[in-house]
């Protein structure tokens, strides 16, 4: 069963439901349709547009998100998939400052990388090398990520998930 984005009533991601979730919460009314699929759910009553986005009708006090996991299915994701030195597919991770020399194994200083570039920068720091990050390493924010990390993300969600597919436009405004 497909998938819905559910969004709090200020447009935030909350969460990802089943298809059937969703239509009970807009049959009794707690959500309303913000995207839907173009199919058509039936039942022997009932048509419903099938939902891809629905946005509550009331408001959800969303407790502190917790941290999320250095993984590197999240670093992957933060990253888009593309080395941080030239662009191409991520293999691999690397350590921006190496753990060889005192760098952390933390968000900032975590990267994804190609095995290229990876195995070029060997243990060096930055200032050794002729490498340079495409974007400085950040822990990820927002409830977003906790969705996208869990991979089938689908594309009309994009909007509602600005920050984790476009952080250097979500910044900015």
């Amino acid at each position: 069963m497909p998938s819905v984005l559910v969004l709090n009533v200020s447009y935030e991601a909350l969460c990802v439901v089943s298809s059937h979730r969703a239509i009970g919460l807009l049959m009794v009314e707690k959500a309303e349709i913000v995207t839907g699929t173009g199919k058509m759910l039936r039942s022997s009553r009932m048509d419903f547009p099938e939902p891809s986005v629905v946005k509550l009708t009331y408001y959800v006090n969303v407790p502190q998100i917790r941290r999320i996991a250095l993984t590197k299915r999240a670093i992957f994701a933060r990253d888009h998939y593309r080395c941080q030195y030239c662009g191409a597919s991520a293999e691999n991770v690397d350590h921006v400052v190496p753990k060889s020399r005192g760098g952390p194994h933390s968000w900032d200083n975590v990267v994804a990388a190609c095995r290229s570039c990876n195995s070029r920068k060997r243990d060096r720091l930055l200032s050794e090398t002729n490498f340079v990050l495409r974007t400085e390493p950040r822990a990820p924010a927002g409830r977003g990520w906790s969705i996208a990390v869990r991979g089938g993300v689908r594309d009309e969600w994009t909007p509602y998930l600005l920050e984790v597919h476009f952080p250097q436009i979500a910044a900015t405004g």
